[in-house]
């Protein structure tokens, strides 16, 4: 099962840096798309290889979807909300931040659930779903880790916490 990464032009990576470092560490299949299948360049200036373009990706082999943050105006179309919805309605995660929670609200996925539209709370996660502020980060790599189980015990995740939220060097 791939986690697929929806990348486009000003996608805010930082907001995402975390997430991947836990998944790569996992050894999960990190799939990065574009709608286009082309290369990115981010927010932050880095320019992004892609693997494949969206429409080539298979429902049945994702086991997430993660939107980042930055100028969503180009993923803000009935391509992406229809895979959204098509992930979600698999019961799968769905995870976005900053601005790609507003993608996942166009999208229709937040109607009848807690998120970050609709409470006041830097990260929430509610029914296979995690929405994230920008500043949110660290917790949502941890949320979505955790909705992934990608820890492999409460000690794991402990240790990561400690680390990358608090800084604790780790002996």
């Amino acid at each position: 099962m791939k986690d697929i990464v929806l990348l486009f032009d000003t996608a805010c990576i930082y907001e995402i840096v975390i997430l991947n470092y836990f998944l790569k560490y996992t050894k999960a299949e990190i799939a990065f798309c574009s709608l286009n299948g082309k290369c990115i360049t981010s927010m932050e200036g880095y320019s992004i290889n892609v693997d494949t373009k969206l429409s080539e990706i298979e429902l049945c082999n994702v086991r997430s979807v993660i939107v980042p943050g930055g100028n969503v105006t180009d993923i803000m179309c009935d391509e992406v909300y229809q895979f959204l919805r098509s992930i979600n309605e698999k019961g799968r995660v769905v995870a976005g931040i900053c601005a790609g929670v507003d993608v996942l609200d166009k999208a229709g996925i937040l109607q009848n659930i807690k998120s970050t539209h609709s409470v006041d709370l830097d990260v929430v996660r509610d029914n296979h779903i995690i929405t994230a502020r920008a500043n949110g980060y660290v917790d949502f790599a941890i949320e979505v880790g955790k909705e992934l189980e990608l820890f492999e015990n409460e000690s794991d995740l402990q240790e990561t916490i400690e680390f990358w939220k608090y800084h604790k060097s780790i002996g």
